[in-house]
């Protein structure tokens, strides 16, 4: 995938007719390489992961920085049906530690884009009792996008929190026996 832009770099570094600065492509691809990956480890105890759908995240360009850089919290985060769009609520972004006056603030509504099939089916049944859409994980695309990984969830009852943190214990000393 990145073949064409790494020749073109080359090219570029030979030949000084073309105006690409290497340096600023090569900082590009080190930020792309990096796995981010931001998991929501309190929505998988306290709820029933049923279906799961990858949103893009509507963002300023502060807020695309501070997540590269992964200054980002979604424990508390949920989402909510605004006129017919997709919010993800209380998803807090760090400011920009090299931001200025245009830096955002650390906890907005941001809004999820998903297709219009994908928005309809997630509120009809965001509508029906005891479910809800709970955000699972944030990260960054192979393109560069930041991506939220939401779920339509069914809460869990206190002896199935019980049962996970049992199976939890059990793999654990498992784990522990296999590197014995």
């Amino acid at each position: 995938m990145y073949r064409p832009l790494r020749t073109m770099v080359r090219q570029a570094h030979h030949d000084n007719s073309t105006k690409l600065n290497p340096t600023k492509i090569i900082r590009i691809f080190a930020i792309m390489d990096q796995n981010l990956y931001i998991k929501n480890k309190k929505a998988y105890f306290e709820y029933h992961i049923l279906d799961k759908y990858i949103a893009g995240i509507k963002l300023l360009g502060t807020e695309i920085k501070s997540i590269r850089e992964g200054k980002a919290n979604i424990n508390d985060a949920f989402c909510t049906f605004i006129n017919d769009q997709l919010y993800v609520r209380n998803l807090h972004i760090a400011e920009y530690s090299y931001g200025s006056f245009y830096n955002h603030e650390a906890k907005r509504d941001r809004i999820l884009l998903l297709n219009k099939k994908e928005l309809k089916k997630l509120q009809t049944r965001g509508e029906e009792k005891g479910l809800t859409i709970v955000p699972l994980a944030l990260f960054i695309s192979e393109r560069g996008f930041a991506k939220l990984e939401i779920g339509l969830a069914q809460g869990k009852k206190t002896f199935d929190k019980r049962e996970t943190m049992k199976e939890r214990d059990t793999k654990v000393e498992i784990d522990r026996a296999m590197k014995r």
